[in-house]
This record gives structure tokens, C-alpha cells and sequence, in this order.
């Protein structure tokens, strides 16, 4: 079995409602457990470019050799700009975890999407992601690994809580530098 510990975690900052243009999307680079690094850029709002900036930072950055595996909070960063897993596993030649807390509402997501530019190719990427499933405590898509990897690179990488440190250290940072304060689940 593959060992995915030196992992990179995807979340965006807290936005307004009203906001228009780009979010600041933060990647955590971790090593098990251990912060090792943090990447920076920005995404746009219900955009299309999530996963072309988030493997242009992790090629562009000094972790780019270590990292093992992606993780996201999430199959959508900045509102609707949803991460083409596959694109992102063909961009980096590593696997892709998105990790929920719970599983999400696909009418509701799929009715928004309507309302959405490109709203129809945005749904085709969230099903193309692969089922959602429960995994542990959370539920997870998985392209690149299959179920026991993926149960082992949680495991590997969850400190406190049910999800990842990568992920919770990004959400709190994006939040941080943000808004001045983080806050919040992860």
C-alpha cells in the first residue's frame, strides 16, 4: 500500500454574499500531521479555474516533489468554482480526497447549479467525482486511491476532530488572514 502522508489541503476564505471577482484560496502542506508549509492564490467567485491554480501552486511551490496526495473541503472552493478532481489527479500525477463532514444535499446543490453560468458542465464534474460515500466519521470522493487508502490518509492525517489537519489549518488560516481572526469549524 502507497503511503499518502506528505499531503497538501485546499480550503477558500470566508467571502460575502455579495462579493463578485476572486477568493483567496489557502493549501496547507502537511507531512502526517505536521505543518510543513503554506501556498496562497486565488480562485473566482462560481469560476472555472480551481484546479488549474491549485496544481499551479503546488508545481510552482517548494513542496511540489513531496506532495503525495490532495485534499479538499469540499468538491467546490469560492462559491460554485467546482475542483475538476480529475484534471487536478492528471496536473499533479497524485490522487484526490474531497472530505466532507456530512453528506451533501445533491438536489439542493444541482437546483443552484441551475442558477449558475456553466452550472450543467459543473454538476457533470461533481458526478464524474465518484460517489459519496461514508468513510469513518466523514464522507469522501476518492479518484486515484481506493477505499482503505483513503481510510489510511485520514487516519494518517487527522490530529483532533474528524477531518484532516491540512484541511483544518487551511480553514483556519484563510479565515485568519481573512478577516483578522479565525473562527469557526473547520
Amino acid at each position: 500500500m502507497r503511503h499518502l502522508t506528505n499531503v497538501v489541503g485546499f480550503d477558500d476564505a470566508p467571502f460575502a454574499v455579495e462579493h463578485r471577482g476572486d477568493v483567496r484560496l489557502v493549501g496547507v502542506v502537511c507531512a502526517r500531521t505536521r505543518l510543513d508549509g503554506v501556498i496562497c492564490g486565488r480562485v473566482r467567485r462560481d469560476g472555472a479555474n480551481a484546479a488549474r491554480v491549485m496544481a499551479s501552486l503546488v508545481r510552482e511551490s517548494q513542496f511540489a516533489r513531496h506532495v503525495r496526495a490532495v485534499l479538499l473541503q469540499g468538491i467546490a472552493v469560492a462559491g460554485f468554482n467546482v475542483v475538476d478532481v480529475h484534471a487536478l489527479t492528471q496536473a499533479l500525477a497524485v490522487p484526490v480526497l474531497v472530505v466532507m463532514r456530512r453528506r451533501p444535499d445533491l438536489v439542493a446543490v444541482e437546483a443552484a447549479l441551475a442558477r449558475v453560468p456553466g452550472g450543467a458542465r459543473k454538476w457533470a464534474q461533481i458526478q464524474a467525482a465518484g460517489a459519496i460515500e461514508p468513510l469513518g466519521k466523514v464522507f469522501v470522493q476518492r479518484v486515484g486511491l481506493d477505499r482503505a487508502e483513503a481510510a489510511e490518509l485520514l487516519a494518517a492525517t487527522t490530529l483532533h476532530g474528524h477531518l484532516p489537519e491540512p484541511l483544518r489549518l487551511a480553514h483556519l488560516i484563510a479565515g485568519g488572514v481573512t478577516t483578522g481572526a479565525s473562527r469557526g469549524r473547520a
